[in-house]
């Protein structure tokens, strides 16, 4: 009779694989009902101690080591609801690594895969180099890559171009022909700037619709409210003022809204805002905004990293290049211009 196996006893237990290995190591984190099912499947499967030495030979930890910028911004937070939903449904834990400079990003980057505390990463809008890529090959280290992309990694990403295309159009069949945008700066220790495809998504909706591409209209701002409020002020206090502003980030067009709100512009009778994200705060604003994905796109991201480590494979030998759709929210601030017929 064939001896019984770990997965064996995670399918009896109906728990996944890192839940019976946490549970033989004493790791804290398992909830007693969990734990006291696993050990009643050992008992009743007899799997001996020699046999799990034997099965446990890949000598996982039960957890997933998570590398992200800015954890504390919305659309980060957004993302780790995600992950948390996946790595509880399937008994894995996850390790938070909070980076706020390319030299600690690149130290995690070199170490984690050697230190084995974590049985794969996912990274979160940080882009590995190929070097890099490489290294995690070699080390057998399975990575998937969220809000960011490279060949040899599993990526999921969002279409920011269309997004962006999604967002001005609405604009333009409102009648709106100065659209302003405020763009984001570049996290150049990170090598990351969505907003370039955004904007790609603008200049083609505006082609499309044979508007002139006006780069004085376009201003550059940090990603948060008091960036695109700062970045509205100089839009709006212009004698040609744009009738709409698109931000790159909800943040952004909160600032916008502050801003009209403080020149007693009325929108959006006489200004038109639309954000990027559809994070909870847009909502809350009634914001009109494109929706990333962004809790599935954690979900989602997890998934695949933990698909990986079960299936006892390494993410860089059968990437996936996983683009996930934006959508059109219309809310409360965007409307025709004044005198448009």
């Amino acid at each position: 009779m064939k001896a019984p196996t770990i997965q064996d006893v995670a399918r009896h237990a109906r728990v996944a694989v890192g839940t019976v290995s946490r549970v033989l190591n004493g790791h804290l984190g398992v909830k007693p009902a969990t734990r006291q099912r696993v050990l009643d499947v050992i008992k009743e499967l007899d799997y001996s101690p020699n046999l799990i030495a034997r099965s446990m030979t890949s000598r996982r930890t039960g957890s997933v080591g998570i590398i992200v910028p800015f954890f504390t911004r919305p659309f980060f937070n957004e993302v780790l609801q995600g992950v948390e939903i996946a790595t509880t449904r399937s008994g894995h834990e996850f390790m938070l690594y909070n980076v706020q400079t390319d030299d600690q990003c690149q130290a995690y980057f070199r170490e984690l895969p050697k230190q084995r505390k974590v049985d794969g990463l996912l990274v979160i809008s940080l882009y590995p180099d190929d070097a890099t890529a490489v290294s995690f090959r070699r080390a057998g280290m399975p990575v998937v890559l969220v809000d960011a992309y490279h060949p040899l990694l599993t990526s999921l990403i969002v279409d920011n171009i269309e997004g962006g295309y999604q967002a001005v159009k609405c604009l333009i069949e409102h009648g709106h022909r100065r659209i302003g945008f405020i763009n984001g700066i570049p996290e150049s220790d990170f090598r990351f700037n969505p907003a370039n495809d955004r904007l790609a998504g603008l200049q083609r909706a505006f082609d499309e619709a044979g508007i002139q591409y006006e780069p004085d209209l376009v201003l550059t701002a940090q990603w948060n409210r008091s960036g695109g409020r700062e970045a509205a002020l100089q839009l709006l206090t212009r004698p040609d003022r744009p009738t709409a502003i698109f931000a790159t980030s909800d943040l952004q067009a909160v600032g916008v809204l502050e801003a009209a709100r403080s020149l007693h512009l009325s929108v959006p009778a006489e200004l038109s805002v639309i954000g990027f994200d559809g994070i909870e705060l847009a909502e809350i604003m009634e914001l009109s905004t494109i929706q990333q994905p962004i809790q599935h796109m954690g979900e989602l991201g997890a998934q695949k990293l933990i698909a990986l480590i079960e299936d006892n494979e390494d993410s860089e030998s059968r990437p996936e290049l996983i683009r996930l759709q934006t959508s059109l929210l219309q809310r409360q601030t965007i409307a025709s211009p004044p005198h448009y017929t």
